[in-house]
């Protein structure tokens, strides 16, 4: 009897899908195989969350994010609030004090007023409270059916202290790892308030501007090698992002995730894996360990970042993975997001 063969599952490789905007492995491929050799330079080889820049008497941060979120409005915030917040972390996290952004609209023919003026002023209050000016812009109107509402592109400037350097090359055996918050709040409140899930608590985005936490850390800490904010992808994709770029081992352990029970719950019962879950309020920080409890402290004194904690540290300096201590002693590898998860959450 003839068996017919079972394919495994293959991405298409001549279009693109929605897993090319999901922040993980095929996120990686498009940007390695299309946009990094069609723009090469040195600046975009920093691969960070912005570039920094040489100025004659200074250097200049520089980041540019689109938001396309579904729906415009879930608990905690809105897609305006969204992409002021997200630029100013990008900007936070190349060490710089952040500036000035600028706002670019695409709005769908039918979107009403009302809601351009929710979303506008919301930006207005995250800029006013990250202490950024939005300087320029742009307004495009397309047709009804075009665009799911509202779009915005920010771009981003600040300027990067001298005495400050943060980048993959510095990531190094022996760094802790911290995280300045709990993990997969943001994605698990786009998915239950798109879906229409009513869990037994509202559980709200974590979408903040961390300036104040950043800048105090960077005064009050002398040596802090890395930072960035595991957006798209969650923590298990941005880790392997830096593991990969900096070629060096990291391990986690289990026990020491800040994961909110109700998180955890909606995770178990959806079948999500907070670690690949979205995050839009929380920063990753690689520093020497000995500096780890002054920088948790720090970082502790601010209201967004009460639930810090140590998570981890890089255990190697040969081979490029993520690893995952378990509470019962094993140990299980952390891959990127190879596909999409969470659709449209940033």
């Amino acid at each position: 009897m003839n068996i017919p063969d079972c394919p495994l599952p293959t991405q298409p490789t001549d279009c693109i899908t929605l897993a090319h905007g999901g922040g993980g492995r095929m996120t990686n491929r498009l940007i390695e195989s299309i946009f990094y050799p069609a723009f090469a330079n040195q600046w975009l080889e920093q691969a960070h969350d912005g570039a920094t820049l040489p100025m004659p008497h200074s250097r200049l941060a520089f980041t540019t994010d689109s938001f396309v979120v579904s729906p415009l409005f879930f608990p905690g915030g809105n897609i305006g609030d969204l992409a002021v917040n997200g630029t100013v972390n990008d900007l936070l996290c190349c060490g710089a004090t952040p500036l000035y952004l600028s706002a670019a609209f695409i709005l769908e023919e039918g979107l009403p007023l009302d809601t351009l003026r929710q979303v506008v002023q919301a930006m207005r209050e995250a800029a006013t409270r990250a202490g950024v000016s939005i300087v320029t812009g742009d307004t495009k109107v397309v047709e009804h059916g075009k665009c799911d509402g509202l779009y915005i592109n920010t771009s981003g400037i600040g300027l990067v202290p001298g005495n400050i350097e943060i980048g993959l090359h510095r990531v190094q055996k022996g760094d802790a790892v911290i995280v300045t918050g709990p993990i997969g709040n943001h994605g698990v409140s786009i998915l239950s308030t798109r879906e229409g899930l009513n869990f037994e608590t509202t559980i709200e985005s974590d979408t903040a501007a961390l300036t104040h936490i950043v800048s105090n850390l960077l005064a009050g800490v002398p040596d802090v090698h890395m930072l960035r904010d595991p957006t798209r992808g969650g923590l298990s994709s941005t880790l392997n992002e830096i593991a990969e770029g900096a070629g060096v081992t990291i391990t986690l352990d289990e026990q020491s995730l800040p994961i909110e029970p109700p998180v955890r719950a909606a995770c178990d019962l959806l079948g999500l894996d907070p670690l690949y879950v979205a995050n839009e309020g929380i920063l990753l920080i690689f520093l020497p360990d000995e500096h780890a409890e002054q920088a948790l402290h720090i970082i502790r004194n601010d209201p967004h970042g009460k639930g810090a904690r140590l998570i981890g540290h890089v255990t190697d300096d040969r081979r490029p993975e993520v690893l995952l201590e378990l509470a019962l002693g094993q140990t299980r590898v952390l891959d990127m997001l190879s596909g999409e998860q969470l659709p449209r959450i940033c």
